[in-house]
């Protein structure tokens, strides 16, 4: 899926079929109707610390400053659940998910899961 637009409000983002499929974290889509709800849908990923990245986190945290290897790691990992969410969506029918959330937890010693969801639905 290639990221198309970032109003802000919702992403559109076109799918491997070429299909635009949309996204956003409210209950509405602006200027579109909900025609069919077609329920929850999720996307999950867990990913383990890396030593080299847990030892540079090490010194950022004393000098100060972005840790940018956990911020890549946090990115890619929020990227691939949400392709997960929306292939889920996808193959429901949907071709939009709202109200979409991230959460995030601890399931083992330097392991986390990101977990996306939303509300899958067919907009017009």
């Amino acid at each position: 899926m290639i990221l198309v637009e970032n109003s802000g409000e919702h992403s559109s983002v076109k799918t491997v079929s070429g299909q635009n499929f949309v996204l956003t974290n409210v209950e509405t889509i602006p200027g579109r109707s909900i025609v069919e709800h077609f329920g929850l849908v999720s996307g999950s990923t867990i990913r383990a610390k890396h030593i080299g990245r847990d030892l540079m986190a090490s010194l950022k945290n004393l000098v100060g400053g972005e840790l940018k290897g956990y911020t890549q790691l946090l990115s890619e990992s929020r990227d691939q659940a949400t392709r997960r969410m929306v292939r889920q969506a996808v193959d429901l029918g949907a071709n939009a998910v709202i109200n979409v959330r991230f959460s995030t937890s601890s399931v083992a010693q330097g392991a986390a899961e990101l977990y996306a969801y939303g509300t899958a639905v067919r907009v017009e």
